[in-house]
């Protein structure tokens, strides 16, 4: 057996002549433990909420939007489609109509967005899945709508109201003034059905159907705003939007979900790397007491010290007795820490103990890329906390 190891092993297990220094060790190893946890559990909540962000981007967005490069509109011709229908990967795809629009219910008002779509459009986007009363857009009938719940909310509006129908503002294209009586189309519709999402989505939308949008918009029936996309393989999403836009040529801009929400891929990114550094700080402020503790078991165990040297030991070997006995210890609490960690959250996505609101518990996921990260850092981080509170050993310290 390794020599410095073996000894390091004794010391660990073996009690300080000094009951203070008994206390200060196992202190300690209760930083690590905590530390570990702690950074293991943040760790596992921004991976739940990055895959439960995901997921509302999800129902919110295509695999793949096609967008005009130098205008809102574009004419769905021919060769756009054959291209679309051609592609084997593709499960199914939608037209839009979409344009910023001003809502008027009763005496309250919202800017939001209408979007026409037509009959595929749940097959691309989930957002009937997402409704939380009433139904989607039904095309045997006209002039009707879905709304997202925040909408619903500001304008204090209520579906199947035949009465109070909800009115739609777009303004004319022009220029100069124009007269308030006619510097705006509008068409009035019947909400049918309310949707759930995301803030930001289900305050922005007015779904209706892809023929009133245009007849509102001034457009043309094959004219539209976008084409959206839904993949038979995700994982091929960057290939298939390479070839699109190789296809359609430059005209046309071909983006993916992650390039249509780059802004928040970029925030949870970021959210979860500086969290990370926050608690690898406070990993490292724990770890002071690890070189507290060992810097007091030198000073304790430093008659046994000379005797070793006596004996023929190196001081080298001295010095790795320490270091590995500091490594064990935080190794110990990393471990520590780490079943405790796994069990929270287990826990947490088994019986939802922790809840963001009444109906949504807080989002964990356990990751092994997590679990590695973390035994990473506390291990190389104990291991400099061993080798800094090591250097102290020297011939004269120890008095030869």
């Amino acid at each position: 057996m390794n020599f410095p190891f073996y000894i390091a092993k004794r010391y660990l297990r073996s009690k300080s002549s000094t009951n203070a220094i008994n206390i200060i060790t196992i202190i300690a190893m209760f930083g690590v433990i905590v530390g570990t946890l702690a950074l293991f559990i943040i760790l596992s909540g921004f991976s739940g909420l990055r895959t439960f962000s995901y997921s509302l981007l999800n129902a919110s967005d295509p695999d793949i939007k096609i967008s005009p490069v130098k205008s809102k509109t574009f004419e769905y011709s021919k060769i756009v489609d054959d291209e679309l229908i051609s592609n084997t990967n593709i499960e199914s795809f939608s037209k839009i109509a979409e344009e910023r629009v001003f809502l008027k219910y009763k005496d309250k008002s919202h800017i939001a967005y209408i979007k026409g779509v037509d009959n595929n459009y749940t097959d691309v986007v989930a957002v009937d899945s997402s409704l939380v009363v009433g139904n989607w857009i039904d095309p045997e009938f006209r002039n009707t709508a879905v709304i997202g719940n925040g909408i619903s909310y500001k304008l204090s509006l209520r579906i199947f109201n035949l009465t109070d129908p909800l009115k739609i503002f777009v303004p004319k294209p022009g220029k100069g003034l124009l007269n308030a009586n006619n510097a705006f189309r509008s068409t009035n519709v019947q909400i049918i059905g309310v949707y759930s999402g995301s803030e930001e989505y289900q305050n922005k939308y007015v779904f209706t159907e892809l023929e009133v949008a245009q007849q509102l918009l001034n457009y043309d029936s094959k004219q539209i705003t976008g084409v959206e996309i839904k993949l038979r393989d995700p994982n091929r999403v960057d290939e298939e939007a390479e070839l699109l836009q190789k296809n359609l040529g430059e005209n046309y801009n071909v983006q993916t979900r992650a390039e249509l929400n780059a802004l928040i891929y970029k925030v949870i990114n970021t959210e979860n790397f500086v969290s990370y550094l926050i608690f690898t700080l406070i990993v490292i402020i724990a770890l002071f007491n690890v070189i507290g503790a060992i810097i007091m078991m030198i000073i304790d165990k430093r008659k046994n010290l000379k005797t070793l040297l006596d004996l023929g030991t190196t001081l080298q070997d001295i010095k790795r007795i320490f270091v590995l006995q500091g490594f064990l210890l935080c190794l110990i609490g990393m471990a520590v820490g780490l079943i405790l960690g796994v069990i929270l959250v287990i826990v947490q996505q088994r019986f939802e103990l922790f809840m963001i609101t009444q109906n949504i518990p807080y989002p964990v996921e356990f990751r092994w890329t997590n679990l590695l990260v973390v035994m990473f850092t506390i291990a190389t981080l104990g291991f400099l906390a061993a080798k800094i509170a090591s250097s102290r050993i020297s011939h004269s310290f120890i008095g030869k």
